[in-house]
């Protein structure tokens, strides 16, 4: 019962300590002769201490001597003053209110009332508010009026160090009065509150708060600060290292985001131009991948000069030739397949899986490619005396050494056909070249045979035929049997040695227009040749004298075999090699066998129409009634000879 009595008296102190708190009506003096602290603490106006010095008994201090140390009361409570702070302005320009704290001693009659100050504090805190028997209390203090002519009586009504503020609460109006920012003392005397000198504030360390690094400058209600200027050349040239800075970083990053596209370019043309395809069928085949290289741009427009048109060798049906030297002093031939689509894709990454899998002397040799350009590029073995379809049919000067020696031209066949034998045969998987001419048949500094352009080549696995929606190849050199079937075999390119073989004898071209209506092709007109048995009369002329005529009578037959219009009845390239290199050696023992009378080939011959119609303005249309395919444009000209690797540029 006690307690609750203790309680009810407790809040009514409280109560009545904010009550009196609160002012009706004051007139407010002079009170610089009044004590301004007790001890340590601060009492500002309206709290005082003695008589006069404070606004009403609500507001007095009483200054008492505690174990010889001056200590303040609250008069009305005979509470400890702990602190009295005074109304001020943020910076914001928000007011903080007045508050009073005071020390209210704990005891047992008391102590329930702070239990949930106990309970929020924890143990550790609950013990040591109990070891010093007192809590703090803070109180907010304001006037209370019911006239507004008191607000105005404080003198802080239009003055720029302090400010008022009120608000109505059901028509009683509650004030507080302080100083702004950059003001410090007590608004509720005249003048009271003064300039903070903000260059004079320092911290717990003695350093200025204030404008650490420069000169201050105090102004009223606020300060500045002044920074020491450096002199014109040193602040020129630390302006001009920072914007060396700046313009580095910028150059920096500029170079990073453009290596990164570039980058990324390069990787989106090497999976276009089919390079994941290419390492897909490189690393499925059983041929030596680690001999072909894969070049970067920058090192293959180096080796050309920036693919400069003096470097250009020659153009194809498939792309143009650059002589390079690469940094490691070797002469190549760069090959720049053309704009690529689809299908051109196919015979580029065709053409770098079969060549990676060959190792053979009288085939150009591949070193390597680059995907990271807007088209593929192949890096080959640079081949310098040109191709046979210009020593064979040019009439320069310098085309002609090889053209008048049989002995050259029988070792050039021996050397196709040795290739092509190993291509059909002993090549780790077969290989059909499909484009077997002239033109693709190079010749080196001693005049040894490389055959290349492997654009249109397929490799065979499971059966020796290959069967195609799109004829391709050249006219002239076409296999009739594989026109009309789109059937490909090794037989067809043995058609095409064939007519290859019929050049070297005669000199003469695939397709002439200087020749009769009836004998356009090469094929027709040898054949006619030879079943008139007049071959002597069509050999060419610039060897005739000085050749061996059983020879070349019996490379004749073999070149007619080869043109037997049933693929079947047609020697293969290794029977082709294995001849030719015995006519070679001793021709006088030579015999040689026609599997079919002329009869029964003129059948055949009636049972394949293939007509070369010439309109006038020389366009060639190849027909034949049999076959629903067509042939394929880009390599089927009889106008296509041009050369991949043409003689080296003097």
């Amino acid at each position: 019962m006690s307690s609750s009595n203790n309680t009810c008296s407790l809040i009514l102190f409280f109560f009545s300590l904010l009550l009196l708190l609160v002012l009706d009506s004051v007139a407010l003096t002079s009170l610089n002769s009044c004590p301004s602290k007790c001890g340590d603490i601060e009492i500002p106006y309206p709290f005082g201490i003695g008589k006069d010095c404070y606004l009403d008994n609500g507001y007095q201090i009483e200054c008492k001597n505690v174990s010889r140390k001056q200590v303040p009361f609250l008069s009305i409570s005979s509470k400890e003053v702990v602190n009295i702070s005074l109304p001020s302005q943020f910076i914001d320009g928000s007011m903080s209110q007045g508050s009073l704290f005071i020390k209210s001693p704990i005891t047992s009659s008391n102590e329930q009332e702070f239990g949930p100050l106990f309970n929020l504090t924890g143990k550790g805190n609950s013990q040591w508010l109990r070891a010093k028997q007192y809590a703090t209390v803070e109180i907010e203090w304001s006037f209370r009026t019911a006239n507004l002519s008191y607000i105005t009586s404080l003198g802080c009504i239009d003055r720029s160090e302090c400010i008022c503020e009120d608000r109505n609460d059901s028509g009683i109006i509650y004030a507080t009065c302080g100083c702004k920012h950059g003001y410090r003392g007590n608004p509720y005397f005249l003048d009271g509150c003064k300039d903070i000198d903000e260059c004079h504030e320092v911290d717990s360390l003695d350093r200025p708060l204030y404008c650490y690094e420069g000169s201050c400058e105090n102004l009223q209600g606020s300060y500045g600060c002044r920074y020491s200027q450096l002199p014109a050349p040193v602040l020129s040239l630390m302006i001009g290292i920072a914007m060396l800075i700046l313009i580095g970083v910028g150059l920096c990053l500029y170079m990073c985001i453009r290596r990164l596209k570039r980058i990324n370019r390069k990787k989106k043309l090497f999976k276009r131009n089919g390079g994941l395809l290419l390492q897909q069928q490189l690393t499925s085949t059983q041929g030596n991948v680690e001999t072909t290289k894969v070049f970067t741009s920058k090192e293959l427009a180096k080796a050309t000069e920036n693919f400069s048109e003096k470097r250009v060798l020659g153009q194809g049906g498939q792309g143009t030739v650059y002589k390079g030297m690469l940094i490691d002093g070797r002469i190549v031939a760069v090959k720049k397949s053309k704009v690529v689509d689809e299908d051109k894709l196919e015979e580029f990454i065709n053409e770098v899986v079969i060549l990676s899998q060959i190792n053979h002397r009288n085939i150009v040799k591949i070193l390597g490619c680059c995907l990271e350009t807007e088209v593929p590029l192949l890096v080959y073995e640079f081949i310098s005396n040109g191709n046979l379809f210009e020593h064979l049919h040019d009439e320069s000067p310098d085309q002609t050494m090889m053209a008048t020696t049989w002995e050259m031209r029988l070792r050039i066949a021996i050397e196709i056909a040795g290739a092509l034998s190993y291509l059909h045969s002993a090549a780790s998987t077969p290989i059909y070249h499909r484009d077997i001419k002239t033109t693709n048949i190079m010749l080196d500094e001693k005049y040894r045979a490389k055959v290349s352009d492997f654009g249109t080549s397929r490799s065979v696995t499971e059966d020796h035929t290959h069967l195609t929606t799109l004829v391709s190849g050249t006219v002239g050199y076409l296999d009739p049997e594989y026109f009309q079937s789109s059937q490909f075999t090794d037989k067809s390119d043995v058609y095409s040695f064939g007519v290859v073989l019929v050049e070297l004898i005669t000199g003469e071209k695939p397709i002439s227009f200087s020749r009769s209506q009836e004998n356009r092709t090469l094929v027709t007109y040898f054949n006619l040749a030879m079943k008139e048995n007049r071959v002597v009369d069509i050999v060419d002329a610039r060897i005739k004298d000085d050749c061996k005529m059983e020879q070349v009578m019996a490379v004749a037959k073999v070149a007619r075999r080869c043109l037997n219009m049933k693929r079947k009845k047609r020697p293969n390239m290794r029977q082709v090699s294995m001849e030719l290199e015995m006519i070679r050696s001793s021709p006088e023992d030579m015999q040689t066998h026609e599997y079919v009378s002329e009869n029964e080939e003129e059948r055949e011959e009636e049972g394949v129409e293939v007509n070369i119609e010439v309109d006038s303005r020389n366009h060639v249309a190849v027909t034949s009634p049999a076959s629903q395919y067509n042939v394929a444009a880009s390599s089927s000209s009889w106008s296509d000879v041009e050369p991949l690797f043409p003689s080296q540029t003097h």
